[in-house]
């Protein structure tokens, strides 16, 4: 019999830390699955996806493709549903089954850090990455958010999701002296973007502790500033690794919520990948 596959597919995607996260947990759990990486464009996603064999069982799925992942969902869940992102896909006899683990991901790393209730937050920049926060925000029961964006415009949606999930939502240029007091501050910005030194310091200014989904590119502008101020600043590896691991729970049962088999060490192990690679 075949093996189960599974792959993550994306526009760039030779960076991807997501094969050594996988098969350091197949292996740990004695799983003759495999997991590679494709490089697939947008255009090519929908006849790529119609084109895997029976033995392709899920994907992962990051930059751009995470849209059209969610378009080809037969089914989506909760957090997919409100953030329109689906960044893992669960291939069923039904179709696909769409799921943003993102949400997941800097929840529970998060609780890693300690920190699973805040009441007052900032989210720094308005990508997608900022919507998966925004959920992510309200799930640990945020009810201040503050959203801070270069373009106060381009934060517009993510006042109305965070809103709508009954959260009191503001939204902040980068360029003020000054920015509300802050429990934690969660900065979405692409690996690489500069933040004028001013800005940063500001935004160090009582902000609690940085949670920066960036990896590639440490320490970020906002990073620096945050240890200039004296402190905490964390980077996004942990994100991914706790993403990944929901991606594998969904793999192996279908069901978020059913842990792996001791997953601790599970994790253990994929955590000494994620430095490894």
């Amino acid at each position: 019999m075949t093996a189960p596959a599974f792959e993550v597919w994306g526009d760039p995607i030779d960076h991807s830390l997501s094969p050594a996260l996988h098969r350091a947990a197949y292996a740990h759990l004695g799983w003759d699955w495999t997991y590679d990486r494709r490089r697939v464009t947008e255009s090519e996603f929908a006849p790529t996806l119609a084109g895997l064999s029976a033995h392709h069982r899920g994907l992962s799925v990051t930059f751009p493709l995470k849209g059209a992942a969610f378009a080809a969902s037969t089914r989506r869940d909760r957090r997919a549903e409100l953030t329109g992102a689906v960044n893992t896909l669960l291939l069923t006899h039904g179709g696909p089954v769409g799921h943003n683990t993102d949400v997941g991901g800097i929840v529970n790393d998060l609780a890693d850090h300690g920190i699973d209730r805040v009441d007052a937050a900032r989210i720094v920049g308005a990508g997608a990455t900022a919507t998966s926060a925004v959920v992510a925000a309200a799930e640990i029961g945020v009810t201040r958010l503050d959203v801070v964006a270069r373009r106060p415009e381009a934060a517009a949606p993510l006042v109305r999701l965070g809103t709508s999930l009954g959260l009191e939502v503001t939204s902040t240029p980068m360029d003020v002296a000054a920015f509300r007091p802050a429990q934690l501050t969660i900065a979405t910005l692409p690996g690489g973007a500069a933040v004028p030194r001013a800005a940063a310091e500001a935004l160090a200014t009582d902000g609690g502790l940085l949670y920066d989904v960036v990896y590639g590119h440490w320490p970020t502008d906002l990073a620096a500033a945050w240890t200039d101020a004296g402190a905490t600043a964390v980077q996004g590896q942990g994100m991914l690794l706790r993403q990944a691991v929901l991606q594998i729970r969904l793999f192996a049962t279908g069901d978020l919520d059913e842990p792996l088999p001791d997953e601790e060490s599970v994790v253990d192990v994929m955590r000494r990948a994620l430095v490894g690679g």
